[in-house]
């Protein structure tokens, strides 16, 4: 590793064969690792604790009825902002353990999906996302923390 780079969020991104961003920050202490490569046809987003991988999920942002498309992207206005989109169905590939683990980490997968959606409405590609997390426990300032840092890749 070049000396001069200090940290992952400041490694250069690439955009052959697929464009990376990466972001790191301490979340309830924990150094977190959050990468969003952006392939042709599917935008995958990690975010590990410890070199850790441990659930996978997958999100289609396709509408699958295009006439219904307009009622899913919420107003700038609107009090819902913050929730996740409510056309997205994250679906467990591997790694749910348990019910609590598998619906957290659900929501994570629907919120950073919502997130790719509202910043590229006519975004249509799946969304693949690996969870990581060293404590998975359902506090919200954790939870914001984690969007927040996964955001600054997206």
């Amino acid at each position: 590793m070049d000396p001069s780079i200090s940290s992952p969020a400041e490694l250069p991104t690439t955009s052959y064969p697929a464009t990376t961003k990466q972001a790191a920050g301490h979340i309830d202490g924990v150094l977190t690792d959050v990468t969003c490569t952006s392939f042709s046809d599917k935008i995958m987003v990690t975010i590990t604790q410890c070199g850790r991988l441990a659930q996978w999920f997958h999100v289609p942002l396709e509408v699958s009825n295009p006439t219904s498309t307009d009622q899913y992207i919420p107003s700038a206005t609107s009090e819902d902002s913050l929730l996740p989109l409510t056309h997205l169905t994250p679906k467990t590939l591997f790694g749910g353990s348990n019910q609590e683990r598998e619906t957290i980490g659900q929501l994570y997968a629907a919120q950073i999906a919502s997130i790719i959606a509202a910043k590229n409405p006519g975004e249509r590609r799946t969304v693949m996302i690996g969870l990581g997390l060293s404590k998975f426990e359902a506090s919200r300032e954790v939870y914001y923390d984690t969007v927040d840092l996964a955001r600054k890749c997206i």
